[in-house]
This record gives structure tokens, C-alpha cells and sequence, in this order.
């Protein structure tokens, strides 16, 4: 089964920069929801047929977005440092936004 970009309408895409990451990942780790998470050939392989190709350049952009505090990354149900040096599978989900309510 291929998948389809969530951000492009359902559009498979030649990916030519990492802004078109950024838009597919953000949008598949809103599409799944808070306390859920995403692993990064789902994006890979949402915007490219060569999808095993992409995987570095999606693992680099996820760092980036946790930088950011846009995304967590999991490894292991263990949040991860963006800066640290993790290897393996890891997972991303969306970065936990601010509390509700007054105070």
C-alpha cells in the first residue's frame, strides 16, 4: 500500500525540500492526535516512492521541530533529547501545547 501525502491532499510528492517535510510531519502528528505519535517512514514514505532514501533527511527535520518544542521524540516510550545521540527506532508525536483553563 502506498501512502499519501496528508499535507498535499492525498498527492505523492517529489520531495525537493525539507519545508515539505516539515508540512507532511506536522500535519500527520496533528492528524493522529495528542498522546499519539507517528514513526518517520510514515511520513518517508507519504512524500516519496524511494521512501528508505528519505529517512535521514525526516529524522534530521524531526530534530529540528523538537528543537523547536514543535514535536517530541520518543524512543522506547522514553522522551529523547533532539541534541542527544539516539539510534534505533524512535517515534514523534505533537509537542504538548499550553494549558487550558484560567488561572
Amino acid at each position: 500500500m502506498v501512502q499519501r501525502s496528508v499535507a498535499a491532499g492525498g498527492a505523492l510528492n517529489s520531495v525537493t525540500d525539507d519545508a515539505e517535510i516539515v508540512r507532511e510531519l506536522l500535519a500527520q502528528v496533528a492528524l493522529r492526535g495528542a498522546g499519539r505519535s507517528i514513526c518517520p517512514s510514515e511520513v518517508a514514505r507519504a512524500l516519496a516512492a524511494d521512501w528508505r532514501a528519505l529517512m535521514p533527511r525526516v529524522r534530521e527535520v524531526a530534530r529540528r521541530l523538537a528543537r523547536e518544542g514543535r514535536v517530541v521524540i520518543t524512543q522506547g516510550g522514553e522522551k529523547r533529547d533532539a541534541d542527544g545521540d539516539w539510534r534505533g527506532p524512535i517515534r514523534i508525536a505533537q509537542a504538548p501545547g499550553p494549558c487550558s483553563g484560567s488561572t
